[in-house]
């Protein structure tokens, strides 16, 4: 395991080596998560590929830190990992918040970013009112309460039916989650909007979606990807919001025939 400590936050990262002449995947986990969810897509890519991913503040091993956050705290987390680790020039892969942390990092810091792959994200994703009941859920009666719902949007019913050993792993790591990390985040999403910073990304973009994603459902990527100028939008069949979990074959093809026709630098 690999830790760094960045702007006083220690990160729990892992940095796979591959080809120098290739771009470095950077992988940016969601809301309740931890970078374990990227594991079956990393498997497809390492060795040809270098390789970054990293537990966001507030969730996995990585520090929580003063909550609750602001977006910009998420992304400075990241910068911070990135100069440390001296990756520029990178494919930010982020799902959900880790959407939007990639969304962020491109309008500070548009050296770091060659290309993104924005997975069930938006430029905007819930209401005040909705963040704000989530969080007074979860202050009052803790993750568990509110696991059952999280899980029908995470996940299709027939990963509900038929993978029901995975479905408990992940209900684990849910409610495993600092809860702390977890409003806190709550609280930077519900305060984010990068509708006009979305129109300025002029990198190439990838935006896929779960047909049955319930938290970030196929219209609003689809909406997120009409403001980026020149973006691509895809939707993968029989998966819910974390594809990479669901359907790691399908989000890794698209992955790799993106990065097949991106301009040569």
């Amino acid at each position: 395991m690999q830790f760094t400590k960045i702007g006083g936050i220690t990160l729990h990262h892992q940095l796979i080596g591959g080809p120098a002449n290739k771009p470095v995947f950077v992988f940016v986990n969601s809301l309740g998560t931890d970078f374990r969810i990227w594991r079956d897509v990393i498997v497809r890519l390492a060795g040809d590929f270098p390789i970054v991913t990293y537990d966001k503040r507030g969730h996995g091993l990585s520090d929580v830190g003063t909550a609750p956050y602001q977006m910009a705290d998420h992304i400075g987390d990241l910068e911070g990992l990135l100069d440390h680790l001296n990756v520029k020039d990178a494919i930010i892969c982020g799902l959900s918040v880790g959407g939007m942390i990639a969304q962020g990092l491109y309008a500070r810091r548009p050296d770091l970013v060659r290309a993104l792959v924005l997975c069930d994200t938006a430029h905007k994703i819930g209401t005040n009112d909705s963040w704000n009941t989530r969080i007074a859920a979860v202050e009052k009666n803790g993750i568990a309460s509110i696991v059952d719902t999280v899980l029908k949007l995470w996940f299709t019913p027939e990963f509900h039916e038929q993978r029901k050993d995975d479905l408990t792993g992940y209900r684990n790591m849910l409610t495993r989650q600092p809860v702390a990390g977890y409003i806190g985040t709550c609280a930077a999403l519900r305060d984010a909007d990068y509708t006009d910073a979305a129109k300025a990304i002029a990198v190439p973009t990838l935006c896929v979606v779960g047909d049955h994603d319930g938290s970030t459902p196929p219209a609003l990527v689809r909406a997120l990807a009409d403001l980026i100028p020149g973006s691509r939008f895809k939707i993968i069949d029989g998966a819910g919001h974390i594809p990479c979990v669901e359907k790691p074959e399908e989000l890794t093809a698209l992955i790799k025939r993106f990065v097949t026709q991106l301009p040569p630098r």
